[in-house]
């Protein structure tokens, strides 16, 4: 740690502390993990699950870990440092993304993604905050709940932040893999275009009910529905929400794409690869011929399925929420925050800087001195 000089606290978690840092003599800005828990073995080190990741993947869509030193039995992690997340760019910014934007950001995203599932892991924990931004380049960080895609389940059913939560880990599979973070991937893109979450659930079934209000109700859906009897959920009847409604400022093949990744059933979400082959990111950006029946929805009258009316949208979809998923006056609407100022800078979103995404799980690095990648 000699080589460090600590400039100041970025955060402080359950299972860490953050600080940006200078190397001596270069003054290279780093960001550095001080776990919490003491590390008395290389071995005990070496099943960390950021380390596992990191110390083989490298891509310039993940974050970096440039050097891990144990000195005392306490275990520094060093990541390139960046500037900020998602979140705060888009306080930065305070009006939607264009689609140039959006398909620049989640392009990136999808890149860093590919490399991860590649790599035989798949990350769990996607949302806006842990996505880090320096100099234009989009950086997938905090890997504290990766898994091994190879892994034998069962898998723990408390994963992911709600608010970017896949169905089926709401419902509590145990078997679930890389389709939650392509799931994530659309609540992201949601959100860039609407400048607020997607599905800011309250609780696990009040999630639930807004994915069915927007998404409407997977009645097709097998295993789903074999999922929700085991945990005694009654899907409520909708029919699908047209998107553009929601994301006005979207395009056709932008529409078309998050509907894809946001498949309830997770066997119909494409992979990384092949949301990179959708015409959103090609390089003509040419229109799909759409099925008109895609969006298409019967009427509700005579029907046991229904849509929501504009108040009910303004509770469940644009209504009061909170960054840290708990919402303010459930049951009461309220009419859409008119800018990204008065939406997300009231959620709270974090640190603001690169310790933001590297806090609040149990994950470290390797030990026996110093260990550079």
């Amino acid at each position: 740690m000699e080589r460090y000089k600590i400039i100041k606290t970025l955060g402080d978690g359950t299972f860490g502390s953050v600080y940006k840092a200078v190397v001596k003599g270069t003054n290279e800005f780093v960001a550095i993990k001080r776990m919490k828990k003491k590390f008395y073995s290389w071995e005990e080190c070496l099943e960390l699950r950021e380390i596992k990741v990191l110390r083989k993947l490298t891509h310039p869509n993940v974050v970096r870990l440039k050097e891990v030193i144990r000195a005392n039995d306490d275990l520094h992690l060093v990541f390139e440092f960046c500037e900020k997340d998602v979140v705060h760019l888009m306080t930065e910014q305070g009006s939607p993304c264009s689609d140039m934007q959006v398909r620049d950001i989640i392009g990136q995203i999808l890149n860093g993604l590919s490399a991860l599932h590649k790599s035989g892991f798949f990350h769990r924990d996607m949302k806006p905050d842990n996505i880090l931004v320096n100099d234009g380049v989009f950086k997938i960080a905090d890997y504290g709940l990766a898994k091994e895609i190879r892994s034998q389940p069962p898998y723990t059913d408390y994963v992911a932040t709600r608010w970017y939560r896949a169905p089926e880990i709401l419902l509590h599979s145990r078997r679930y893999n890389w389709q939650v973070d392509i799931y994530a991937v659309g609540c992201i893109m949601a959100e860039l275009y609407m400048m607020r979450p997607l599905f800011p659930g309250a609780s696990e079934v009040d999630q639930l009910n807004r994915i069915c209000s927007v998404l409407g109700t997977p009645n097709d859906w097998i295993e789903g529905q074999r999922l929700a009897s085991q945990v005694s959920y009654c899907f409520p009847q909708y029919i699908p929400m047209p998107l553009h409604e929601l994301m006005p400022n979207a395009s056709p093949d932008a529409i078309h794409f998050i509907q894809q990744v946001l498949a309830w059933d997770p066997a119909n979400r494409p992979s990384a690869d092949q949301c990179l082959q959708h015409p959103f990111f090609t390089e003509n950006h040419r229109t799909l011929n759409h099925n008109a029946s895609f969006l298409d929805v019967p009427k509700a009258e005579n029907s046991r399925h229904h849509s929501l009316s504009s108040e009910s949208q303004h509770t469940l979809i644009e209504g009061p929420h909170t960054r840290s998923g708990i919402l303010i006056g459930i049951g009461e609407a309220r009419n859409p925050p008119p800018s990204l100022v008065t939406s997300r800078a009231k959620l709270g979103g974090g640190l603001g800087q690169f310790g933001a995404s590297l806090i609040g799980k149990q994950n470290g690095g390797i030990g026996m001195g110093r260990h550079k990648f």
